[in-house]
C-alpha cells in the first residue's frame, strides 16, 4: 500500500464532492461554505478538515479557496494502532461531537503545506526506507493537527459547558434508545426544548447524533473486529443482517461488505487474533 497524495487548486478542480475508502486531510485556505454528511459548516481563513472513509464531503462553493488534499488507506497508516503516538482517532476522524475542521496559524499552516511539498515525490514510493519516511511524514501532520485541535478545543470548552452530559448518555444508550424523547425526557425536558439545545450546543439534532453514532459505532465493528455482518447487526440491535445493511448503505453510501472490502480490517483486529 503507498500513500495517495492528490492536488488541487481553484483553478483545476472541477468536483464538487468528496468520498473514498481513504482517510483525507483537506488544507484550506479562504472563504467557503460545505456540507459533511449533509451537516453544514463554513471556513474563513487557514484550516485542516478531516474526512474519515467514507464520509461525503459537499462543496457548496469554491470561490477565492486554495486547497491540497492528502488521502492515506488505513493500511498504510493505522490511526488506531497508533493511537499512543498520535492521539488522532476520535479528534480528528471519527467524532460525531467535534467540529470536523480546525482553524490553524500561518505558521501551522505553512509547516503542514512544506511537509506534504516534501511527501509529494514520496507519494508512489516503493522502497521501504522511503515508504517509513511518507509515514514519519503524515504522522507529523497529525500529531501538529491533533494538538491544533485539543487546543481548540481548550478555547472553546466554555460554549459547551451546558450540554446536559449527552455526551456520556449517548454513549452510554445509542444503541438500545434512539428515540429522542427518551433523552429528553431524561433530563425533563420536552423534545423541541431538549432538541434546541443539543442543537445550539453541537450543531446537529439529538437525532442526527444518535444516528451518526450507531453509524460510528457500525463502522468501528466492521473495520476493527472479524465478526461477521450478521454479528454486527445483532451486537447494534438491528433485527436481521438485511435491514442493518440497507440503513447502513443509505447513511454510508456503500453496503457493510463493501466498506469492509474497500476500508479493509484494521491491523488492531489482526494483532488480537495472532
Amino acid at each position: 500500500m503507498t500513500i495517495d497524495l492528490q492536488l488541487f487548486d481553484a483553478d483545476n478542480f472541477t468536483e464538487n464532492e468528496i468520498s473514498s475508502p481513504y482517510y483525507s486531510i483537506v488544507i484550506i485556505e479562504g472563504s467557503i461554505d460545505f456540507l459533511i454528511d449533509f451537516n453544514k459548516y463554513s471556513i474563513n481563513g487557514k484550516a485542516l478538515i478531516f474526512l474519515s472513509p467514507y464520509q461525503l464531503l459537499q462543496w457548496k462553493n469554491n470561490n477565492s479557496i486554495d486547497f491540497k488534499i492528502l488521502k492515506f488507506h488505513g493500511d498504510f497508516y493505522c490511526i488506531e494502532y497508533h493511537k499512543e503516538e498520535v492521539a488522532c482517532n476520535g479528534i480528528l476522524f471519527n467524532s460525531i461531537y467535534e467540529t470536523p475542521f480546525v482553524n490553524v496559524s500561518d505558521i501551522i499552516f505553512n509547516e503542514i503545506q512544506w511537509i506534504i511539498d516534501k511527501m509529494k515525490p514520496l507519494q508512489n514510493a516503493t522502497f521501504s526506507h522511503d515508504i517509513a519516511v511518507s509515514k514519519t511524514y503524515l504522522q507529523l501532520i497529525l500529531a501538529l493537527s491533533s494538538r491544533e485541535k485539543q487546543l481548540q478545543n481548550k478555547i472553546n470548552s466554555h460554549k459547551i459547558s451546558d450540554t446536559l452530559n449527552f455526551y456520556n448518555l449517548l454513549e452510554n444508550c445509542f444503541i438500545r434508545e434512539r428515540a429522542v424523547s427518551f433523552y429528553a425526557s431524561y433530563y425533563h425536558l420536552s423534545v423541541d426544548a431538549f432538541s434546541k439545545k443539543i442543537k445550539k450546543n453541537y450543531g446537529k439534532s439529538p437525532s442526527k447524533l444518535i444516528q451518526e453514532r450507531l453509524i460510528l459505532e457500525a463502522k468501528k465493528q466492521i473495520h476493527l473486529t472479524y465478526k461477521s455482518i450478521k454479528e454486527i447487526a445483532h451486537d447494534l440491535g438491528f433485527e436481521d443482517e438485511f435491514y442493518f445493511s440497507r440503513y447502513f448503505k443509505k447513511e454510508v453510501g456503500v453496503s457493510p461488505k463493501m466498506f469492509r472490502e474497500q476500508v479493509g480490517i484494521s491491523i488492531v483486529a489482526k494483532k488480537s487474533i495472532e
